[in-house]
């Protein structure tokens, strides 16, 4: 015989109620029944559980060994069944969601949680495109938010379905105190002498940027590959220039500026699965991106949020798109910019 878990609760009951009798009244079963159980649950085990006497029963060692682990299984089982059933019920109205380093997840998770206070909310994030788009094909999230260069494709594209939440102008970050600091767009030609700083990525920006260089007329002398927060230390201290979003928020010690010609674009990319849990809620999840972004380019712009859709970029000249969708934070050569 295999031992069940409703034996370890036929064991505990005894242990609790301290005689067979009165076991077996809690457990509804006839005096009989219940012993003749016990007595197949001590066969299973290997011998006797406990000890009968005038007074009722008394566990013996092995039957402390058991009881032992019958109160650490017991309650785990008991929560994996309450979570479980939680997540079946809630689950469904929730969102799980994933995407690449920046504050667009955030203003997302915001917005879902203000228009759904009582949905659960989780995220993941990881550096790799392809990681959060494999999580969606594999049921583990439901939305994914990547960004693409240019016209490149989204990881795993013939398995999700993908629609273009915005698409930006990439720009330059630059120290305040450099010389192309004052001008309204710069060249990449003019940045041929610089040192760049970017972020780890498993996408095609790094490729795309190296090309825009090539076409510019030079090649990076050098690139710090490094995190965020160094990458914006970076450009603060003059050490190096990096690229980001139109959307990245004002920083002290940082200027952004567009791309003459805007040489790079980016493409913020919601993803989810056709029959997955969540494709309902692509549509309704698709706005709120929209919408944080949308409120991202008016703080970057120093405009008050409005939350209610497109808005033109924080500057014109070259290079300047309508944007309707999400992203900020930087993201130099390699990741989302």
């Amino acid at each position: 015989m295999d031992l069940e878990l409703r034996h370890l609760k036929t064991v505990r009951a005894i242990a609790e109620a301290g005689s067979l009798t009165r076991a077996a009244t809690a457990l509804g079963l006839a005096q009989p029944a219940l012993s003749a159980q016990l007595k197949r649950i001590e066969r299973a085990l290997g011998g006797a559980l406990f000890v009968r006497g005038r007074d009722g029963v008394r566990a013996t060692a092995l039957g402390d060994l058991v009881l032992d682990r019958a109160r650490v299984v017991l309650p785990a089982v008991c929560e994996l069944q309450e979570e479980a059933v939680r997540f079946a019920r809630d689950g469904a109205a929730g969102h799980r969601l994933g995407g690449t380093h920046g504050p667009l997840l955030g203003g997302l998770v915001d917005r879902l949680a203000r228009a759904a206070p009582d949905d659960r909310v989780t995220t993941y994030t990881s550096w790799s495109e392809r990681e959060i788009a494999q999580g969606v094909v594999a049921g583990r999230l439901d939305f994914a938010l990547v960004g693409v260069c240019g016209e490149s494709s989204p990881p795993e594209a013939g398995r999700l379905a993908w629609t273009e939440v915005a698409r930006d102008p990439v720009y330059v970050m630059l120290a305040t105190g450099h010389p192309l600091a004052p001008r309204p767009h710069v060249s990449l030609a003019e940045l041929a002498d610089a040192d760049w700083t970017d972020v780890p990525g498993d996408g095609c920006f790094g490729d795309c940027f190296a090309a825009a260089c090539v076409r510019s007329g030079f090649t990076p002398a050098r690139v710090y590959e490094t995190d965020t927060a160094s990458c914006v230390h970076l450009v603060q201290v003059g050490r190096a220039v990096g690229l980001c979003r139109a959307t990245f928020p004002a920083t002290p010690g940082i200027v952004t500026r567009p791309l003459a010609g805007a040489p790079l674009l980016w493409r913020h990319l919601l993803g989810w699965h056709p029959e997955g849990r969540a494709a309902g809620r692509a549509a309704a999840v698709l706005g709120h991106a929209r919408d944080a972004h949308a409120e991202a380019l008016a703080r970057s712009a120093g405009r008050p949020p409005t939350g209610t859709g497109p808005e033109t970029g924080p500057e014109t000249g070259p290079g300047t798109v309508l944007r309707t969708g999400p992203g900020t934070g930087p993201g130099p050569t390699r990741a989302a910019p």
